[in-house]
């Protein structure tokens, strides 16, 4: 099922997606929901990004093919960061070029919504605490990233966390296709089996560092084929069975 949220006449809703339309849920998509008999064209309405996180996880250097585009050794552990939710952007939102940064990139990501409260979990648990999967365009100023050799203020500026456009919760994620498109040329392309930490271990890793809440998103790290965004570049996340993040950059 795809999940999104949503805004119609000032009301913000919870909705199921299927192909043009959209039906409304009543409830909390992470405690107890139901879908109603109430229909929306989605092209009708405002598509939000399609949860509130309390934080994003982000994982630095997670694809075998970065850590070759850096030229950098392949972490023993995940290398861990995190943007805050004042980032968070949805589909068609624009993504803010900071005054303080020269160079921005787009990063494209598979990211993992957390369903319920995840606590120390183990491997073999770790899927029953994911709701679904979204796209994340974890933008960074990556001049400032290589100044300050920690990745706060890079990775932090409001609009940094694109997320969208859904949450798919019939998916698997161990080898699906990422790509991002800069004004319709493509830039990144590669597969999740390329990832160096899998889905299920991130969230358990994860979860004996920090609980994770539900509504929490982990950006599983990005493939090679980084690059700049100018002001009025659009930037597109796509990601099969997912659908497309599209967002422009303005100041």
């Amino acid at each position: 099922m795809k999940l999104g949220r949503f805004v119609k006449d000032h009301k913000i809703f919870y909705g199921a997606v299927s192909g043009d339309a959209v039906q409304e849920i009543a409830g909390d998509i992470f405690a107890g929901y139901q879908v109603l008999d109430v229909r929306f064209p989605l092209n009708t309405l405002t598509v939000l990004a399609p949860c509130a996180p309390s934080k994003i996880v982000a994982v630095g250097l997670n694809y075998r093919t970065h850590a070759a585009e850096v030229n950098m050794e392949l972490p023993e552990e995940p290398i861990l960061f995190l943007k805050p939710p004042t980032a968070v952007i949805g589909p068609e939102e624009k993504i803010i070029y900071p005054a303080m940064s020269k160079r921005v990139d787009y990063e494209g990501e598979l990211g993992v919504v957390i369903g319920r409260h995840c606590q120390s979990v183990n491997v073999e648990q770790a899927s029953d605490y994911i709701l679904g999967y979204t796209c994340v365009n974890d933008v960074t100023a990556r001049d400032l990233q290589k100044k300050d050799r920690q990745w706060t203020r890079a990775k932090g500026f409001d609009t940094f966390a694109p997320l969208g456009p859904f949450i798919e919760t019939a998916f698997d994620p161990s080898d699906v296709l990422i790509e991002t498109f800069l004004n319709r040329e493509k830039k990144q392309a590669a597969s999740t089996c390329d990832l160096i930490f899998p889905v299920q271990a991130l969230v358990s890793f994860i979860s004996q560092v920090m609980t994770l809440l539900p509504g929490d998103v982990i950006a599983t790290g990005t493939p090679e084929g980084i690059g700049p965004m100018q002001v009025g570049d659009v930037v597109e996340v796509r990601i099969e069975g997912i659908g497309t993040l599209r967002n422009l950059v303005a100041t």
